[in-house]
């Protein structure tokens, strides 16, 4: 987990103390149990003393319950409140239901929708009934670099957004970003010229998907869907023919259910693939 001291020391309004608190928070991942201050420390890249206080505050204000036979800790039912009342507020998350469980029956794939946690996307809605070979569910995290959600979400930006996620993609993966940014550039000319990213075994070697991102006039957001399956079920010639055009259909109609933006002009997309166009820009910027 990255820490954003750094960035922000010279902001006067940026509360470190409550920022660390939260981090300690963040690493809690689900199926983890209980984790202990080393542990935390370690996911938090915190000393271990500044850690020891934190979730000595944290188990006062009922966010942490201490189990003292192991000496740690699991997220208390205060913690867990937040995140529901974030679900219940999430409207996309229930209108768009309906709209992943049909795309899940007709496609035999896994229809999830998601926001952005920092370098990750993280699940708030997941459809996926007894499809083989994907075991995300909600609360689950995908990085952003290879994933076809992770992708179209990063081409829904706003641009400098956008350029500031990308240097600290770079910077997090070191050696191993050069071949990742073949993928992001990649799925922004598809994004452009298809309306979805593609990611065919990049994530997992075995885990086809394709993700179309959601745009919102109401200042929330962007999201993004995917819809994935098993390599042998979702083959790179059907995510492009098949399952890619279904999820940008399938986007349009939640976008018209929500009041959305809507969607860009041929014009306007074929515009982003000329030389020296805005997308040629920031692909020169990854390196």
């Amino acid at each position: 987990m990255r820490r954003t001291g750094r960035k922000v020391a010279t902001d006067r309004s940026f509360v470190v103390a409550l920022s660390r608190g939260l981090d300690v928070l963040r690493a809690f991942q689900p199926n983890d149990g209980l984790l202990g201050n080393q542990e935390i420390a370690a996911r938090t890249n915190l000393p271990k003393p500044t850690v020891s206080r934190l979730t000595y505050t944290l188990t006062r204000l009922g966010y942490l319950t201490p189990v003292r036979r192991f000496e740690k800790y699991q997220l208390a039912p205060a913690a867990m409140a937040l995140g529901y009342a974030a679900l219940a507020n999430l409207g996309v998350r229930h209108l768009s239901e309906p709209f992943r469980e049909e795309l899940m029956r007709e496609t035999g794939g896994a229809v999830a929708v998601g926001g952005r946690d920092r370098l990750s996307m993280i699940y708030f809605g997941q459809s996926r009934g007894m499809t083989i070979g994907v075991q995300l569910d909600v609360g689950s995290r995908i990085p952003i670099a290879t994933t076809a959600m992770g992708r179209a979400y990063l081409w829904a930006m706003g641009e400098d957004e956008r350029g500031v996620l990308l240097r600290d993609l770079r910077e997090h993966y070191g050696s191993r970003w050069a071949r990742m940014r073949e993928g992001v550039e990649h799925a922004g000319e598809t994004v452009a010229k298809y309306g979805f990213a593609i990611s065919a075994g990049e994530w997992h070697d075995d885990i086809h998907a394709v993700g179309v991102a959601l745009k919102l006039n109401d200042g929330t957001g962007p999201y993004a869907f995917n819809c994935g399956a098993p390599a042998f079920r979702f083959t790179e010639e059907r995510l492009r023919t098949d399952i890619g055009p279904r999820l940008v259909a399938m986007v349009k109609n939640i976008e018209a259910a929500l009041g959305g933006t809507a969607p860009q002009s041929k014009k306007e997309q074929g515009r982003k693939l000329k030389a020296g166009g805005k997308l040629a820009r920031v692909a020169e910027g990854l390196g």
